[in-house]
């Protein structure tokens, strides 16, 4: 062993002076082979030991080429995979993360390294500290990185973020995705790069497709909304799954999402988004495959009172059932919620139809106590969803919007010019008649 040790230093030794030779010359081709062949010789020996600190006395020579430790990083990653055991792995990536830190033409490597350390470490359950890892990698900035690998490296910093409970530090992550980049049209031909322009790489073999990426980011913005319980930007997001071409293409696939689609309308607070994305989903031809739920949004969008006790009779075995959900599973809170959102749509019913009522007819109604419907009639008006006011002594709930006086001036003014107008027909009818019975007599 010790013959071979021998052997390898004066195989290095007579590698080291060839490749100052060719560094000097400023020959690329020549201290690039120089370079990887002194690191190929320490891996089939095995001395990775001897390999950590080749690599860094390399990169530190004076005047050393970047194509050469641009290889130098390259090749040496290709052993990480090699190594015998997780502490040399270790040791490999960062003696290889130390080499690449502040050198602009490795940073692609630099970020692959980190993410590599990072999944070691996330393996030993050290999410924190693998998080931090990650962040301090901004691949937004790099220009000759492939476009779905940036997207794959910030998804697995948000995920990361997800996992450590950071919601803060996740959604400013994510901002830096744009939904649109998503939308774009891969099929398309890809423009020859200008002279001058950065040359982006080919992603590795193991980055997912664009719309294998959209589904990753929107499930990790479920998790982020689920925490804030934001349902209609949840039922958002799985739409724009159900909207992925190989969703379409599966009903085992499609049906859960449209279920969850529809869950979630119905659990976010009334308002024109989610008016909007009620009447879209209802058309959707696909909604015929499940007729309940169909039912379900038809008795939200007509304007009629909802009996709750009749409406969880009938659903309740499918709410229970609504399990495997991202970030969670319908819950005691989604229960709750759902029975809020059905009184504010009787409450809005109600409001329609009357001017003024009774706030014991109202209760009536709703089927709840006086004080649990003015209680929730309240909630409505101070979030400005419905314009209301309560007469607690006479118990009456007046629906009409006040009217200032410019608004009461106008329709006098109206209702002034309605009655001369009537006035003058009626006086254009007398005459008419009084001249048609002139001329009768007449004859």
């Amino acid at each position: 062993m010790e013959v071979k040790n021998g052997n390898l230093e004066a195989a290095i030794d007579q590698l080291l002076n060839v490749e100052k030779q060719m560094r000097f010359a400023g020959d690329v081709a020549g201290t690039k082979k120089a370079v990887t062949d002194i690191l190929l010789l320490c891996f089939e020996a095995k001395d990775w030991k001897s390999l950590n600190e080749q690599i860094v006395n390399l990169s530190k020579k004076r005047g050393q080429l970047k194509q050469a430790v641009t290889a130098m990083v390259q090749q040496a990653m290709q052993y990480i995979d090699e190594t015998p055991d997780l502490e040399t792995r270790i040791e490999l990536i960062k003696t290889l993360n130390s080499v690449s830190a502040g050198k602009i033409y490795v940073e692609i490597e630099r970020a692959r390294l980190i993410k590599k350390l990072a999944k070691i470490k996330e393996e030993q359950g050290l999410i924190a500290e693998a998080a931090d890892l990650m962040q301090e990698v901004a691949v937004e900035t790099f220009g000759a990185m492939a476009k779905t690998e940036k997207i794959a490296f910030i998804l697995e910093q948000v995920r990361l973020c997800l996992d450590r409970q950071d919601y803060v530090r996740a959604q400013i992550l994510s901002r830096k995705i744009s939904p649109r980049v998503f939308d774009i049209d891969s099929s398309k031909e890809k423009k020859k790069p200008k002279e001058g322009d950065n040359v982006v790489e080919e992603p590795p073999a193991d980055i997912p497709s664009l719309l294998e990426l959209k589904r990753i980011y929107y499930e990790l913005m479920i998790r982020y909304y689920f925490h804030n319980n934001d349902y209609l930007e949840i039922c958002r997001c799985y739409k724009a799954i159900y909207e992925i071409p190989s969703i379409r293409e599966n009903p085992s696939q499609w049906i859960p999402v449209l279920r969850k689609i529809c869950w979630y309308l119905i659990l976010a607070p009334h308002d024109p988004m989610q008016s909007s994305l009620l009447n879209s989903t209802l058309e959707d031809k696909n909604l015929s495959e499940i007729p309940k739920f169909r039912l379900l949004l038809k008795q939200l969008v007509t304007m009629e009172v909802i009996q709750w006790t009749s409406l969880w009779n009938s659903y309740e075995d499918e709410f229970e059932n609504e399990k495997n959900m991202l970030g969670g599973s319908l819950g005691d809170k989604a229960a709750e919620d759902l029975k809020q959102r059905i009184i504010e749509h009787n409450i809005l019913v109600v409001s329609r139809y009357y001017s003024r009522i009774t706030l014991k007819r109202l209760a009536e109604l709703l089927c709840l106590t006086v004080e649990e419907a003015e209680k929730h009639l309240s909630e409505m008006v101070v979030s400005k969803a419905l314009v209301a006011k309560i007469d607690r002594p006479m118990g009456i709930v007046c629906f009409q919007v006040a009217k200032d006086s410019n608004e009461i001036l106008n329709s006098w003014a109206v209702n002034l010019e309605k009655l001369l107008d009537l006035v003058e027909k009626s006086c254009h009818q007398i005459h008419k008649e009084t001249m048609v019975h002139k001329a009768a007599l007449k004859v």
